[in-house]
């Protein structure tokens, strides 16, 4: 008898209310469709701003049907993060530490809404990330590098696309797109301490709850191979 490994999945809070307001959006552009074959001279200009309501609602749906039901699978050997443009996955012994993001500055503390994680090497991202996400993360992760610009924690020109290629630790370089995340990777590790940064989004639950579970999971995926 074949045994599966146990796995966990967490669903993305940025999917909620996807089929409703889809569903919503369409009602009201049928609604708006009705009406205005009797009211439109009357009311034209109500009309047109319902219009656009429903087309709004129901692109909003759209979008959020397109975000995978599933963002994280967890298993004893790997984290996994699934993405509408790929995914990235690594090895629970590859992490070093894992935190919501926080800075403090002066009496100021900033809550980040993103999880950090700390490899132990960059390089253990290039066989684990697929070129189309690596591409898209660099321009999803433009909010933590403004901030970081303008909490002073980097300079301008660390905080621009650089698509140079990645010199790697054997003296190969990587270029493209995944040179482009890397160098971001570094510069945000220098900046915050992280490599790697999850969106609050892309989870169902609170940071700090969802770190405590990654704790957990790398705690006993040390331990799995030995039962």
């Amino acid at each position: 008898m074949i045994q599966t490994q146990p796995s966990i999945g967490i669903k993305p809070n940025a999917n909620l209310h996807a089929r409703f307001l889809t569903t919503t959006g369409a009602l009201l552009l049928l609604l708006c469709l009705f009406f205005s074959q009797y009211f439109w001279h009357q009311a034209r200009l109500i009309m047109i701003f319902c219009y656009l309501v429903s087309l709004i609602i129901g692109f909003v749906g759209i979008v959020k049907l397109l975000e995978p039901r599933v963002s994280f699978y967890l298993t004893p050997q790997l984290l996994t993060y699934q993405h509408r443009y790929g995914r990235w996955q690594i090895g629970w012994q590859s992490i070093v530490a894992l935190a919501p993001i926080r800075h403090t500055l002066g009496l100021q503390i900033d809550d980040l809404p993103y999880l950090g994680i700390r490899l132990k090497s960059l390089e253990q991202l290039i066989d684990n990330i697929s070129p189309r996400l690596a591409n898209r993360l660099i321009h999803e992760q433009r909010p933590l590098l403004v901030y970081c610009i303008r909490s002073q924690l980097m300079s301008m020109e660390q905080g621009v696309i650089n698509f140079e290629p990645f010199l790697l630790s054997d003296g190969s370089q990587i270029k493209g797109p995944l040179a482009g995340f890397l160098h971001q990777c570094a510069a945000l590790h220098k900046a915050l301490g992280y490599h790697l940064f999850i969106p609050a989004s892309a989870i169902d639950r609170d940071l700090v709850e969802f770190a405590s579970l990654l704790r957990n999971c790398k705690r006993a995926a040390a331990d799995y191979p030995a039962r």
